[in-house]
């Protein structure tokens, strides 16, 4: 009787050990994920403009805009590709939600740069939030001699800056489709006459298709509301398509503007797409990992 005791008690501790493993298994099975949504673009700009994807942390993005003439200047110019303007950009991620930029451009020989910011990351999985919500701001400044000779001022450093500040509201709808809009404010200290704004508003509008594994489409358009109508104030949109090769992105594009940052694709002059006034272009960026952040213990 005492033996079989014995081997009843260590059965019904067997089973309670059992039990509880089960549950402590189920607990961590049950155990919420959630996700951050990535990819939405290949790139930290869609094509001129800002897009809702940062930069990896430690991660240097070396990047080239280029852009030829207008197309539409016939045989002469080799249609616009007798000419060229770019922009080179160095990008850098100080943390996951952090990136800090500088460039120069060939167009006004501009110097700009920004900080961009991720306040809020879209998410997938127990506890998903729809949007991402990212903030950019940046100063830019012109280069040029005398560029303000029709105005016949002073070119000071102060009238030479302007500076912009923009939000960033995207969403990844799927693997393929990615949306994207961005209020912006361009300040200028000094425009050509009083019939131009010191601050323009616009809207931006960014999106990205995917058609292949390396291969999607992608455009960018901004709306500037307030600015004084004439006979260049067309809005920049761009249409390109994304490339992957490998440890870089090459892109292609069509552009109605040379412009290459906020205040120039916005404020300055662009040309026409029903008259032809196209630029062929392509982008280039290439990603270095400069810094390997510490994994928390």
């Amino acid at each position: 009787m005492k033996y079989l005791w014995i081997i009843l008690t260590g059965m019904l501790l067997a089973r309670t050990a059992a039990a509880q493993e089960e549950s402590l298994l189920e607990l961590i099975e049950e155990e919420p994920v959630t996700e951050v949504v990535t990819n939405a673009f290949k790139g930290s700009r869609a094509i001129n403009a800002h897009s809702m994807e940062m930069i990896g942390a430690g991660v240097l993005d070396f990047r080239i805009l280029h852009r030829f003439g207008r197309i539409n200047q016939g045989y002469q110019q080799f249609f616009g590709l007798d000419q060229a303007a770019m922009r080179m950009g160095f990008d850098y991620g100080l943390t996951p939600n952090l990136t800090v930029g500088v460039g120069r451009s060939t167009y006004l020989k501009e110097l700009d740069g920004f900080v961009k910011w991720r306040i809020l990351s879209q998410k997938a999985g127990s506890r998903p939030f729809p949007f991402a919500l990212i903030g950019v701001s940046g100063v830019t400044y012109n280069g040029l001699e005398n560029p303000f000779a029709q105005a016949e001022v002073e070119p000071t450093a102060a009238r030479r800056m302007a500076y912009y500040h923009q939000v960033i509201i995207g969403r990844k709808f799927s693997e393929r489709l990615t949306l994207q809009l961005a209020p912006t404010l361009v300040h200028r200290n000094l425009v050509e006459n009083r019939l131009q704004p010191n601050q323009l508003l616009a809207l931006g509008v960014g999106g990205r298709f995917k058609i292949t594994k390396r291969l999607a489409l992608v455009a960018d358009y901004s709306h500037a509301l307030n600015r004084f109508p004439n006979s260049w104030a067309y809005n920049p949109l761009s249409i390109g398509v994304d490339i992957e090769t490998g440890g870089h992105v090459f892109q292609l594009h069509f552009s109605n503007t040379s412009g290459m940052n906020e205040r120039a694709f916005i404020a300055e002059p662009n040309g026409s797409w029903l008259q032809g006034d196209l630029q062929f272009g392509f982008n280039l960026s290439r990603v270095f990992q400069v810094h390997k952040p510490k994994r928390p213990f």
